[in-house]
């Protein structure tokens, strides 16, 4: 609490700064965020980079001006008088319930609409950094104006400022959206549109390994893959609930009475999955089924929200819908939360992971399907199996999805930013709405329960977050290239495309140096590729009829039999190795 003070009060401070350099500038919001600060500014003339030495050289003599921060509230008449030349502050004032306290916080000259809490003196904001400046739309949507934001951090002490600002340029060699790009991963193109990346074939690559390996691990678990189209009728997004909770967030197509109506491209794949499970009748032997498809999903993001692979406009889920019996669930849910454990251990990542458990806001019944005993009994028997398994999570109010109570696994960019990975989520009205049944073992029709759940999340999200983790260096198994051969001289090229061809002929994703540069700089490249072993061919080993191996972590492994590496490197790959 007290470093989240700190820092709303170093977003006055700048606020303040802003101010006193550009007097016509209209102020947005200031809030603290858990690593550090920012302020959205409607500017006359756009600012840079640049501008912010002079900005950050304000705030510190505003500090030592050891300025007063005192609270005082006025009646909502007076506080749009203060306002007037305010205009984002006059909408946030007019927006406030009657009786609301209006409170504002004055230092020195300037004075900002705020809750608060503040610290007492601007003194006490002393170790400060301004680090960005970014285009953000005022209130995030982006029919409104683009206003300038500024982004900074404050610690209480001068070490702390340091080692986070050191954190920060370790961040920014491993940032998903410069190393991937520097990689050759991924890339985005003006013509293309925002939020619509570009693979590459590297990236491709390994998209491919994570789809297959998830398919292939989710029909061991007796999933079965369905194919659905990727858009319908707005009808089937009425039946669902999205039309009316969802709709600004899908890509609308077509015309109102024009051939066949109004469609959308699909931000989810559930409706579709409950069409096939209406083909035919089901009885309680059936369940529960477990529907698992890799789909391409089509949401609208906002402009503000979106970066690199973190939050695009078209991602790939890994998608599932389990439909059981009330007495299934609890099983059924653990299971879907084993496959992720599984595949999050294999990655590397379930250290990273937190849980929290999200739940509606009855405060917000708009925003939810508004049937109040069937949130409260269904988030009773979720909390019971999160309680089951001893899970260390948080409850968040309003962050449900608007069918049912879910559980995010929650993750963090090197940035420190939270995102959700993988949802399980607990649907007690689609099987109503769309009219799913099962006969019983008394000859009675029931109401399935459904879980829709992610096993790897989307792939796009999933693939930053490993760039980011191993800077680039993937284990063997998902690394798009694993081998590089070289030829020392002209000589062995022969014996290079030999190689090639045998460990290609393996399955072994390969590729051949044969260029007549120093194999000096030939090694400096593939490691600044960050490929996981180099063989190298020189007169020796085409000699001995061996390759000199050299390995990404280990330097120099010394001279190995062709079928010897083979050996090594594919059981590397069966098992996945770290």
């Amino acid at each position: 609490m007290e470093l989240e003070m700190l820092r709303h009060s170093a977003s006055h401070l700048l606020a303040q700064a802003v101010k006193r350099l550009y007097p016509d500038v209209k102020l947005g919001i200031g809030p603290a965020t858990n690593v550090g600060f920012y302020y959205d500014f409607d500017f006359s003339t756009p600012i840079t980079m640049a501008d912010l030495e002079k900005i950050e050289q304000e705030m510190t003599k505003i500090s030592k001006e050891n300025l007063k921060i005192e609270r005082f509230e006025l009646p909502k008449d007076e506080a749009l008088k203060l306002m007037q030349d305010q205009p984002y502050k006059i909408e946030l004032i007019n927006e406030l319930p009657e009786g609301e306290v209006i409170s504002f916080y004055k230092q020195g000259e300037f004075v900002d609409l705020c809750r608060g809490p503040h610290v007492n003196y601007t003194a006490k904001i002393k170790h400060f950094k301004l680090l960005s400046i970014t285009g953000a739309y005022w209130r995030g949507n982006e029919k409104n104006k683009m206003l300038t934001r500024i982004y900074g951090t404050a610690f209480p002490t001068k070490e702390e400022l340091e080692k986070h600002l050191e954190a920060l340029e370790e961040a920014k060699k491993r940032d998903h959206n410069k190393l991937g790009r520097e990689l050759g991963i991924f890339m985005t193109e003006e013509n293309v549109g925002q939020g619509l990346p570009l693979f590459m074939p590297k990236g491709a690559k390994i998209l491919q390994k994570l789809i297959r390996w998830v398919e292939d691990e989710e029909e061991k678990r007796g999933y079965v893959l369905t194919r659905t189209p990727l858009m319908a009728k707005s009808n089937l997004y009425k039946i669902s609930g999205h039309w009316d909770h969802y709709r600004d967030g899908m890509f609308i197509l077509g015309e109102e009475g024009v051939d066949d109506g109004l469609k959308a491209l699909r931000p989810m794949t559930c409706p579709f999955q409950y069409m096939i499970y209406k083909n035919g009748i089901k009885s309680y032997r059936d369940l529960p089924i477990r529907y698992a498809e890799t789909s391409t999903l089509f949401r609208n993001e906002n402009s503000g929200e979106m970066h690199g692979l973190i939050r695009v406009r078209q991602f790939t889920l890994s998608d599932g819908h389990i439909i059981c019996a009330l007495d299934q669930v609890k099983d059924e849910f653990k299971n879907a939360l084993e496959l992720s454990y599984y595949i999050m251990d294999t990655l590397g990542i379930r250290e990273d992971i937190t849980f929290r458990f999200s739940k509606w806001d009855p405060n917000n019944t708009e925003k939810y399907i508004n049937e109040p005993e069937k949130w409260e009994s269904t988030q009773k028997l979720m909390k019971e199996i999160l309680d089951e398994l001893g899970l260390n999570y948080v409850e968040a109010d309003g962050e449900a999805a608007f069918y049912g109570p879910k559980l995010d696994l929650q993750i963090k960019n090197v940035y420190g930013k939270e995102d959700t990975l993988i949802t399980i989520q607990i649907d007690f009205a689609s099987a109503e709405r769309f009219g799913l049944e099962y006969t019983d073992a008394d000859g009675q029709k029931k109401r399935p329960i459904i879980l829709h759940r992610s096993s790897i999340g989307c792939y796009e999200r999933t693939l930053a977050l490993l760039i980011e983790k191993y800077g680039g260096a993937f284990p063997t198994w998902l690394a798009p290239v694993q081998v590089v051969v070289m030829s020392l001289t002209d000589r062995t090229i022969d014996e290079v495309e030999k190689v090639y061809a045998e460990l290609k002929a393996q399955g072994i994703a390969v590729q051949k140096d044969t260029r007549s540069e120093k194999i000096g700089y030939k090694i400096r490249e593939a490691q600044v590729n960050k490929v996981p072993y180099m063989l190298i061919i020189g007169d020796k080993e085409k000699e001995q009829g061996v390759v000199s191996v050299r390995g990404r972590k280990d330097g120099d492994l010394g001279a190995f039999a062709l079928d010897e590496f083979i050996k090594k490197i594919k059981h590397e790959i069966e098992t996945k190795a770290r």
